[in-house]
Formats: C-alpha cells, sequence, structure tokens
C-alpha cells in the first residue's frame, strides 16, 4: 500500500518532468547505460499492474511461502533506495523533488519488510 501511495504522490507531482531530463542526460554522458524514458500512460500503467501483482502477491507473501523471501528483500532494497534517492535528491537540489512527500512512508515499509523477512 506503501507504493500505491508512493506512485499516486509521483504521479501528482509530474515526477516525469525530472526523471525523463534526467535520463537523457545521463545517456548523453554514458550511452552503454540502458535507462528508458516513458510517457505518463505507458509509466502510470506499469506502475499500476506492478502494485496490483505485489498484492495479489501479498497473501503468498504473508503464508511465508519460500519463493517470498528472495523477492521480498530485493523489493524491499529497491524500495529503501527509492526512498533514499527521492530524499538525498530532494536535498541536493534544495527543493521537494516528486515523489518526496512518500519518500519517507516507503522507506519506513522497506526497512519493516527487510526486518521481517529476516
Amino acid at each position: 500500500m506503501a507504493l500505491a501511495i508512493h506512485v499516486a504522490d509521483e504521479a501528482l507531482t509530474d515526477f516525469l518532468s525530472v526523471y525523463n531530463p534526467a535520463v537523457q542526460a545521463i545517456r548523453a554522458r554514458f550511452p552503454f547505460l540502458p535507462l528508458p524514458t516513458f510517457t505518463f500512460g505507458v509509466w502510470l500503467g506499469g506502475l499500476i499492474a506492478m502494485t496490483v501483482l505485489l498484492l495479489a502477491l501479498s497473501p503468498a507473501a504473508f503464508r511465508g511461502e519460500p519463493g517470498m523471501r528472495p523477492a521480498a528483500y530485493l523489493f524491499g532494497l529497491m524500495m529503501a533506495g527509492n526512498g533514499l534517492l527521492h530524499l538525498v535528491g530532494s536535498i541536493y537540489m534544495k527543493k521537494a523533488m516528486p515523489g518526496v512527500h512518500s519518500a519517507p512512508l516507503i522507506l519506513g515499509a522497506a526497512l519493516y519488510l527487510l526486518a521481517s523477512v529476516r
């Protein structure tokens, strides 16, 4: 649910207006990096689909199915990194970047996930 809130936060604060130009600048400097740019519909549709899939996997995670443990570690690390990037980016840019308002929520949820999976 924290991810769903974060997706809404990013969508409402025009995340792609920051993300796409940053990716284009990175690709200009490091053309070997396969970083994608997105249109709003594709980006939001993909994040909604991923959020629905994760919600559908929740019963298996709560049952403690063995395959869920590595997936939970990976997801927890990715979400912790995502939250930290939003927070550090806002500090670096000296302004609230898109998605920063929900970044503490996904960081906290990620840390809780990583602690509980252990």
